[in-house]
């Protein structure tokens, strides 16, 4: 999706792009000024885990625990989105006391408010969509259930692409500091599922599936931080504990082909066939042709005939 800097959307939205929630979604909580990825394989294992943390919760949250449920869903949505409000401030908060030690944080205030902003406006989807459903839910009046159920799905789409999109770019911190995300993503992980371990609310799972599914997401999250955090200190020299500003240049995107090139190696001019019929063959026919054609008297290797310049009729006849 081609995005212009300096703007939320990237001028990507028109008003027929709000027929489509998803597309919304992309463009809102995926935002112009999140860098783009420097490793293609751990955007995969983003996507890997993402899928499967939300099977996994809806899974164990939901139809295990007595069918699926809208309403309690959105409560654990809402629940979700209380520990992120507190918890991704305070974990930011705290590694900008440790880059405070190598470089300023003035440079970071841009950054980071653009991140903070993404982060309420999920909030404040997730908190929308949760009150539209409970006025839909007590109203007795068709038109309302007909409009509110329409402005509901729609709203559903919406949140479900949101969320989606802000797990695996995690609000944006990657604007920050491109090992933030791995490191918010395991701290949260974590957070959500200690609880659950230390008061044995196993989500009537038993002991051994209960410790596993619980269990199974953090480390999970954990395993591919540490993959990413790893590949982007091996390759490109970006450490979590320095600040964002010392880091060293990442590789540009390699700039496409202009229009009209010709296909094949780039770094080797367009080969012809020198002895292809045609003008720019100089030994076949045509009329920059080959000095040596018969008729044309240039062909030093020809056979020896005195005569040849003179009248064919010999001159000493009877």
């Amino acid at each position: 999706m081609a995005r212009t800097i300096g703007r939320w959307t990237g001028g990507t939205l028109t008003a027929r792009s709000f027929l489509k929630p998803h597309k919304v979604a992309e463009a809102v909580f995926h935002p112009a000024w999140i860098p783009p990825s420097l490793d293609p394989a751990i955007d995969k294992l983003k996507r890997i885990r993402v899928i499967a943390g939300a099977v996994a919760s809806i899974g164990v949250y939901t139809v295990l625990e007595g069918g699926f449920d809208v309403t309690e869903l959105l409560e654990n949505a809402l629940t979700a989105s209380a520990v992120l409000l507190f918890l991704t401030p305070v974990t930011v908060g705290v590694m900008l006391l440790v880059w405070r030690r190598t470089g300023t944080l003035r440079q970071l205030r841009t950054p980071l408010l653009n991140s903070l902003a993404l982060l309420l406006l999920f909030i404040g989807s997730v908190v929308a969509l949760a009150l539209l459903v409970q006025t839909t839910n007590a109203t007795h009046s068709p038109l309302v259930i007909i409009a509110g159920g329409a402005a509901m799905m729609w709203m559903l789409v919406f949140v479900a692409r949101g969320a989606f999109r802000v797990t695996g770019n995690f609000f944006g911190t990657g604007a920050v500091h491109r090992c933030l995300p791995a490191l918010l993503s395991t701290v949260t992980s974590w957070l959500v599922a200690v609880p659950d371990l230390v008061t044995g609310d196993l989500h009537g799972l038993g002991l051994t599936l209960g410790v596993v599914f619980i269990l199974g997401a953090p480390v999970t999250v954990t395993a591919i931080a540490l993959l990413e955090t790893g590949r982007l200190k091996r390759r490109y020299g970006i450490r979590l504990g320095a600040h964002p500003a010392g880091h060293p240049p990442v590789p540009g995107p390699v700039p496409p082909m202009p229009p009209g090139a010709p296909t094949g190696h780039p770094y080797v001019p367009p080969q012809g066939n020198p002895y292809a019929p045609g003008a720019g063959n100089p030994y076949g026919p045509g009329a920059g042709g080959s000095p040596y054609a018969p008729g044309t008297g240039g062909n030093p290797y020809a056979p020896y005939n005195p005569h040849a310049p003179y009248n064919p009729q010999a001159p000493y006849g009877p």
